[in-house]
């Protein structure tokens, strides 16, 4: 499958196209369509129920966009949290220099200093890919959108890069909220900006994105998972740092078996299985999923150590949906240090103690883009996605089979009932009843009723199944009833 088109079915369908298209578009910038806003807002219920809702120890938050410009400098983005960057000589354009290196040798050059990635790009003999001019030395670019608030000068704040660093500045008063409980996650799902060198590939790398995260907090002394048991058996493509610098591909093996004996190894199982788990519920193909170590130049400067959960995108290869990063003390460390005030937590007998930290992120444009992939099929004349129930943007649509005979009215009856019911219905009655069937079936909607003559003698109605394309007739009284059911399985 490739990106393009996958960008082309969406922007048809109002899935996701680029803003502002009478202006040309914003490089980095998107805009949801009616369907990609149901598709999206499911993907996110959809975690905060798993996640939030099920998960005993864990919490919600919604931080501000615009915080205190000390907690970034506290943070290290002010200093660490660069791109970086060539510039053609020719033609002006910018470029991330890693991507150009990995796109010419097929390896990532992630994490490489600076002078390495310049001597690489003159070695390997990349040109710009604009005008094929001479590319300039690589320097490093910092990622965060900077704004002034309120009318004075000097009141230099920024669009945050993550939504992480909220969660952490607010720790000690979540903590005392959650009355001082531990381990304890804290849940947020939030926009987040980051000033993109070369934004592209549709979903997958925007100036503008969405973050769904939890900051798991830990006693490093008391570190064990009571879940570790369900968990610790769980197998999955995995590629660990030692197989990347043998050369090794990823292999089937237990998640496990491919974290090393660190403070809170078992909270990082049980998050990458969790997420894994997860994955496959909302429909993500598990046979195009992999775990991959990051190798130590790739961490970023917080990390103790990184298992990202990676997406086979077709010509785009393997890309990273999840991070699993182990945060150790650094975040809480730091904001303690820079606010002269504790980030601590208490244990039973007294003694305090910095929490360690385990975070499992996800991007959902990137989780949404890793579900289109899966989803989308062509089987014969149909163009189709096969969404579970679950996410599907529509649950149901409601069609009378023609616009005459009363028909309308019955259907519109029951498409209130099921509005009532708190089920996401669509009504269509344009065109033939064929090339409404196939409307839905572009948008993955699992399930057509049809209200036809019949319905009006026997109070029945047909229901298609989007995949089977199997009809059943079902009492009206029993309709709710019947898709409940199978939303449920």
């Amino acid at each position: 499958m490739d990106i393009r088109k996958i960008a082309d079915v969406a922007a048809k369908l109002g899935i996701a196209f680029p803003t502002a298209e009478v202006y040309g578009g914003y490089a980095g910038f998107y805009d949801w369509g009616p369907v990609g806003t149901e598709l999206k807002n499911n993907v996110k219920r959809s975690w905060w129920k798993e996640f939030v809702h099920a998960s005993h120890e864990v919490v919600g938050l919604d931080g501000a966009i615009i915080t205190n410009p000390e907690v970034w400098k506290a943070s290290g983005h002010v200093d660490h949290f660069h791109d970086p960057i060539t510039v053609c000589k020719k033609c002006g354009k910018r470029y991330r220099a890693d991507h150009l290196i990995e796109e010419a040798t097929g390896k990532s050059a992630e994490g490489k200093p600076p002078e390495e990635m310049s001597e690489a790009i003159r070695k390997l003999g990349v040109k710009c890919p604009e005008c094929g001019g001479e590319l300039g030395d690589v320097v490093l670019f910092n990622l965060m959108f900077s704004t002034q608030v309120g009318p004075y000068e000097g009141s230099l704040s920024y669009l945050r890069p993550e939504t992480a660093q909220l969660i952490f500045v607010n720790f000690p008063r979540l903590y005392q909220i959650a009355r001082k409980r531990m381990p304890l996650g804290i849940a947020q799902v939030g926009k987040a900006f980051r000033n993109e060198i070369s934004p592209r590939n549709f979903l997958f790398r925007l100036r503008e994105f969405e973050q769904m995260e939890i900051e798991f907090f830990f006693d490093p002394e008391d570190d064990k998972c009571p879940y570790y048991e369900k968990v610790k058996d769980y197998e999955a493509l995995v590629l660990t740092a030692e197989m990347q610098e043998r050369g090794e591909r990823e292999k089937a093996m237990k998640v496990s078996e491919a974290v090393p004996d660190i403070p809170g190894r078992e909270w990082v199982v049980y998050w990458i299985v969790r997420s894994l788990e997860w994955f496959e519920k909302i429909g993500v193909r598990k046979d195009l999923l992999r775990v991959r170590e990051q190798l130590p130049e790739e961490r970023a400067h917080y990390s103790e150590g990184t298992w990202d959960v990676e997406f086979y995108f077709g010509s785009m290869g393997w890309k990273e949906i999840e991070g699993i990063a182990h945060r150790g003390t650094y975040d809480l460390r730091r904001h303690s240090e820079h606010a002269g005030k504790p980030f601590e937590a208490v244990r039973s007998d007294g003694t305090k103690f910095t929490p360690m930290v385990v975070e499992p992120s996800w991007g959902v444009d990137r989780v949404v883009l890793a579900l289109l992939f899966s989803a989308y099929d062509e089987d014969g004349k149909r163009k189709l996605f096969r969404f579970r129930p679950a996410v599907a943007p529509y649950t149901v649509a409601v069609f009378p089979l023609v616009s005459k005979d009363g028909l309308p009215e019955k259907a519109w009856e029951l498409y209130m009932s099921l509005l009532d019911s708190g089920i996401n219905a669509v009504y269509d009655e344009k065109g033939s009843i064929g090339r409404r069937y196939r409307r839905q079936d572009e948008v993955g909607t699992p399930w057509c009723i049809t209200v036809d003559h019949q319905s009006l003698e026997d109070n029945t109605v047909t229901i298609r199944d989007r995949d089977s394309m199997e009809q059943v007739r079902v009492p009206v009284t029993g309709v709710v009833e019947w898709i409940r059911k199978r939303m449920k399985g």
